[in-house]
């Protein structure tokens, strides 16, 4: 084209215009070469960036997790007390819970991460009847790593004790046995099992199935004790009086010695849903017992020598234990919630929406064994078997001593903090696990923080009518002997404390248009083209 031009005879005003643009496009284009080099340098690490991130994050197994609690690794050297425990008897005990641990299949599936991770070693126990403490002390150092618990906020964990009470009964009701220890009523239902079910929950709320859909809260203590329930033939046993009832509800088990020279053995089946409200708190809050001096046979014996007032402390409890018979002889013990024998001394009961069964604790410090007073060593090697309504918490557990008065004594001296150290097995260590994990993103700028400040989402009055709701209907039971310490402040309450911070403003509303002008100015654009 140039080439044309020149020969019609452009001026030349013409044709130093054309050579100027040509100029001027070619230093545009000289100075456009670092930022092109600079946009495909940054497309390079940008490439290179995602395939070390390798975003979205790879699906990596978690380090445990256990909600409310914190927990330190340690070392074995570490555990205090660890050399003086006899290993073998707590091996035993391991070894008895692994049983119907191993025996689940590879391929079904565990709730919680600890379920399936105690395969391993309990394959391994089952394999190796071990003869001696120092085998059984090697055994437990090589497949588990040792992890301190509790509670978040608290340093130390809480433990209780129970027993197997030894009482005296009738088969039928007389002038002397008159208290009806009662099974699981058939009108009793849990929503998402069936009326038969062998295990039921032991929390949440409870039904009484009237004729075939209408569903209301079943009958509290009192109403039971009224006779709500009596004449149905759910009568097991008759025992002398409502202390002991209520102490054998607590503890979940008893021998009942009758008068014919049998012995019938009872274990737990269900409750009735209230939660369960510790007489011995009523007791310290109305200054009837002091909190120190506060213990099971304290209760009895103010029980014993107040019946009257007993009748009402005793309601106050709304909860309510129905029992099933267990085809034990007196040489056997009683029956956990794994579903085998309990050792005494070995076994505990634990949270077990938290927990599984068959978990080591190691637990260490100091306990009244020998006498009220007594500061006698703890450092023991249990295994949890149990569970049950008042033990909630990381760190909670109730040690169980056997059966008869004497175990009972000792139980009922146990509301003591302790320290818990939890056994993990090596397959879910946590250090171990961690060093897997992707690291988080860079933290975001100052200025970026200022304007993208993370608060909480303001709940309207419906979701807090329904927390308050759920918070009334949900209260988890305490123990029968409370700690001591103060307990830590919940996250919400945190959250609800801490200054809220100004969120980012929206944009203004768009303005709304007018459909005849909309119209109109459509019209005007489409006569523009037209011309």
């Amino acid at each position: 084209m140039a080439r044309e031009f020149w020969k019609r005879g452009g001026s030349f005003q013409s044709r130093f215009g054309y050579v100027g643009i040509a100029l001027s496009l070619s230093v545009v284009a000289l100075s456009l070469i670092p930022f092109a080099a600079e946009a495909v340098r940054n497309r390079h690490a940008r490439q290179a960036w995602a395939s070390e991130r390798h975003l979205p994050y790879p699906d990596l197994p978690l380090p445990l997790e256990i909600p409310n609690s914190q927990y330190l690794p340690l070392a074995w050297a570490d555990v205090p007390g660890w050399t003086d425990d006899d290993h073998l008897a707590a091996y035993r005990t391991f070894r008895a819970s692994c049983k119907p641990i191993a025996a689940k299949p590879d391929g079904q599936p565990e709730p919680k991460a600890l379920g399936d991770s105690l395969r391993d070693p309990c394959r391994a126990a089952r394999a190796l009847d071990l003869p001696d403490a120092g085998k059984a002390k090697v055994f437990f150092e090589e497949h588990f790593q040792p992890v301190r618990i509790s509670r978040l906020g608290d340093a130390d964990g809480f433990v209780t004790g129970y027993y197997e009470p030894v009482l005296d009964g009738s088969r039928t009701q007389n002038e002397v046995y008159n208290v009806p220890v009662y099974r699981r009523p058939s009108n009793l239902f849990v929503r998402g099992f069936k009326q038969d079910a062998p295990n039921l929950p032991n929390k949440g709320p409870v039904y009484r199935k009237i004729g075939r859909r209408k569903l209301v809260p079943y009958y509290d203590r009192a109403q039971i004790e009224d006779g709500a329930i009596e004449g149905r033939g759910l009568e097991i046993a008759w025992l002398k009086s409502q202390t002991d009832l209520l102490f054998m509800q607590i503890q979940g088990s008893a021998r009942i010695q009758l008068d014919d020279g049998s012995t019938v053995r009872v274990n737990y089946d269900a409750y009735n849903g209230y939660p369960y409200t510790p007489v011995g708190r009523i007791l310290i809050e109305r200054g009837i017992v002091p909190r120190e001096e506060m213990s099971m046979q304290r209760i009895r014996d103010w029980m014993e020598q107040n019946p009257n007032e007993a009748d009402e402390v005793r309601r106050q409890n709304r909860a309510y234990i129905f029992f099933r018979v267990v085809q034990l002889s007196d040489k056997d013990e009683a029956i956990g919630a794994q579903g085998i024998p309990l050792t005494p001394g070995r076994s505990i009961a634990v949270d077990k929406s938290l927990h599984v069964y068959g978990t080591p604790f190691f637990i260490t410090g100091t306990l009244p064994i020998e006498s009220e007073k007594s500061n006698t060593p703890f450092h023991r090697l249990m295994i949890a078997q149990d569970t049950g309504s008042a033990i909630v918490g990381p760190a909670r557990a109730d040690l169980y001593f056997g059966a008869g008065a004497e175990a009972g004594k000792i139980s009922g001296r146990l509301k003591q903090p302790i320290q818990f150290v939890m056994l993990v097995p090596r397959s879910l260590d946590p250090v171990a696990r961690g060093h897997r994990l992707p690291l988080p993103d860079a933290r975001p700028s100052a200025k970026i923080a200022k304007l993208f400040p993370q608060v909480e989402p303001k709940k309207t009055a419906q979701d807090q009518s329904q927390q308050q709701k759920s918070t009334i209907g949900s209260a988890p039971p305490v123990s029968t002997f409370p700690a001591n310490a103060a307990p830590a402040p919940t996250a919400a309450a945190v959250v609800q404390n801490a200054p809220a911070a100004s969120g980012v403003p929206l944009p203004e509303a768009r303005p709304k248009i007018d459909d005849k002008t909309a119209n109109l100015r459509h019209r005007r654009r489409h006569r523009n083209y037209s011309r």
